[in-house]
C-alpha cells in the first residue's frame, strides 16, 4: 500500500491533491493540511502497538503534526480524501484550528468516558452522523465505511465487542447496516435507547 498517491517532491502548496483510503496524508515540517473532500483520522501509537484514535476530521477541518507533540503522528485516510497543503508560517488562523482541535479532543473523551462500550459506541454513532453523516429516508447515513476494528479502535474496545454490539442495535431497530460498512443510525430510536 502506497503512503500517499503522490511523491513527496511532487508535493507543491495550495494543490488539491487525492488520497486513497487507508492511505496516510505525508508529514512535512512547517505545514498543515485543509481536508477539502473526505474524512482523515489522526493517531498514535501505544508501546504495545495499540492505536488510539486522536481525531476524525472532515471537509474543512485542518489536521498535521505541527498541531500535535505526540510521537508517533499519522493522518489516514478513512475515506477518499483531497486536501491542500499549506505552510503554517505567516499564518494567522491558528487560533481558530487550535480551537476546533480541542473542542473534537473534549467531545472524544466524553465519549469514551461513559461506563459501558455499548452506550460508548451509541454516543460514538450519535456524535459521528451529526459531524459527518446525511438525511436519508430511514435516518442519518454514516458513509464512511468504519470497520468494526475501526470503530474498536476509536472506543479502546476489542472487535468482537463491537460486532456484538452492532448486531444488538441492529437487531432492536436502532441501526440499519448497509455494505461496504456503512450505518444508518435511526435517531429517534437512538434517543429512546439512551435513556
Amino acid at each position: 500500500m502506497s503512503l500517499y498517491s503522490a511523491p513527496p517532491n511532487s508535493l507543491s502548496k495550495n494543490t488539491v491533491q487525492s488520497f486513497s483510503r487507508r492511505s496516510l496524508l505525508p508529514q512535512q515540517t512547517h505545514t498543515l493540511w485543509k481536508i477539502e473532500t473526505g474524512v482523515v483520522r489522526t493517531f498514535t501509537y501505544l508501546e504495545d502497538g495499540t492505536s488510539v484514535t486522536l481525531g476524525v476530521w472532515g471537509s474543512g477541518d485542518i489536521v498535521g503534526k505541527a498541531l500535535s507533540k505526540v510521537e508517533p503522528y499519522q493522518m489516514e485516510c478513512l475515506t477518499k480524501v483531497q486536501a491542500t497543503i499549506f505552510d503554517l508560517q505567516g499564518w494567522d488562523q491558528i487560533a481558530d484550528v487550535l480551537l476546533a482541535h480541542i473542542h473534537q479532543a473534549e467531545e472524544l473523551m466524553i465519549v469514551r468516558g461513559y461506563k459501558t462500550v455499548d452506550i460508548m459506541l451509541v454516543k460514538l454513532l450519535t456524535w459521528l452522523s451529526k459531524r459527518f453523516g446525511r438525511e436519508v429516508e430511514q435516518g442519518r447515513l454514516i458513509d464512511m465505511r468504519l470497520t468494526h476494528e475501526d470503530i474498536a479502535e476509536l472506543l479502546g474496545s476489542t472487535r468482537v465487542t463491537i460486532t456484538r454490539i452492532l448486531r444488538q442495535l441492529e437487531e432492536e431497530g436502532f441501526i440499519h447496516r448497509l455494505s461496504l460498512h456503512r450505518i444508518v443510525l435511526r435517531e429517534e430510536e437512538i434517543w429512546h435507547y439512551e435513556i
